[in-house]
């Protein structure tokens, strides 16, 4: 069956690769769409430590069930049921897992970087990491996990409707944040460089928007700060602008490590948090929250497998110019 493969830095192939059953515990669902993601960009331009080569990407799904496993609970899935998919695993005996905290597993392989991903026709996954979509589109599925990412930071953040919630970085994850803190009925902040990228988190509803190569003027001091980028100068303005006994939530993979201002933290008593992946309370979320709510303007672009070899070079070269590249298998 078809499968599209980074087969090293810079190089992506449409490959073909064994079809196999599905076991007794498993359910096999045929891929409709799958998202490449920034780890995927990472992976492609050779800087993703997680990644031995070649390797299949892809973790963003929508799906249909193309077939059951005799062990799977009887009644839980259907054949044709849109589903996306928990890319993440758990070991069950770390620290993380004993605490329920199962989503910042210290041995998680998620779908696509530890392993082998989900960019190809068919694959066969434990029942169990499913999740039906409802009324959400096949195409519209495969935004749900970049999404929750968002969501669960929103949740790190304890975020309620009394929150003025900043949030920095309005890529696909940061809009997840923006979404799911409008959800929560906080007033939001949408902070980027890219005026095109404050224009979609304005589709969403936010109440402020601010460029951040302009001076801060005008807006209120954030009671939470969602650094959403991973660089330097975001993680800094985070510090600087969070309110006083404020929370910063980290969601930013930063390359280098990033020196802080940690008398602020002192002087205002701040609260700064880690928040990594999803629970499965966040795919929920997002599920009902896409149910009532238009997110075309997330997709970019959608390509055939055989397009993506030009498309990542594109992207490559423009990193900030795309959303969500949606790969479509027929």
């Amino acid at each position: 069956m078809k499968a599209v493969q980074i087969t090293e830095p810079g190089k992506v192939s449409v490959v073909d690769i064994p079809y196999v059953e599905p076991s007794e515990n498993e359910v096999q669902i045929k891929l409709c769409y799958v998202g490449f993601c920034g780890s995927d960009l990472s992976t492609f331009r050779g800087g993703n430590a997680m990644v031995k080569y070649p390797r299949i990407p892809g973790h963003e799904i929508g799906a249909v069930v193309e077939k059951i496993g005799s062990a799977v609970p009887s009644g839980r899935f259907e054949i044709g049921q849109v589903v996306t998919v928990n890319p993440y695993t758990n070991c069950g005996h770390c620290a993380s897992c004993r605490r329920g905290r199962v989503n910042a597993c210290e041995n998680n392989e998620t779908l696509g970087v530890q392993r082998d991903g989900a960019m190809r026709e068919y694959i066969n996954l434990p029942w169990e990491k499913l999740i039906p979509c409802g009324s959400v589109s096949l195409r519209d599925s495969a935004l749900i996990e970049p999404m929750s990412v968002g969501f669960h930071a929103v949740s790190r953040g304890q975020v309620t409707a009394d929150d003025v919630v900043m949030v920095i970085g309005c890529g696909m994850v940061g809009l997840g944040a923006v979404a799911g803190a409008l959800r929560r009925g906080a007033t939001v902040i949408a902070a980027d460089l890219d005026d095109e990228k404050l224009e979609i988190a304005r589709s969403l509803g936010v109440q402020h928007t601010y460029n951040t190569s302009t001076e801060w003027a005008g807006l209120p001091d954030p009671d939470v700060v969602i650094e959403a980028v991973g660089a330097v100068p975001t993680y800094r303005l985070a510090v600087e602008r969070v309110a006083f006994t404020g929370r910063i939530v980290c969601i930013g993979y930063a390359k280098t490590d990033v020196p802080l201002p940690t008398n602020l933290f002192v002087k205002k008593e701040l609260d700064v948090r880690g928040t990594r992946n999803a629970d499965p309370v966040d795919f929920e979320n997002v599920i009902e929250y896409i149910s009532g709510h238009p997110v075309e303007q997330f997709i970019s672009k959608e390509i055939v497998p055989e397009e993506a070899q030009e498309t990542m070079d594109a992207w490559s070269a423009n990193p900030g110019g795309y959303f969500r590249i949606l790969t479509r298998f027929e």
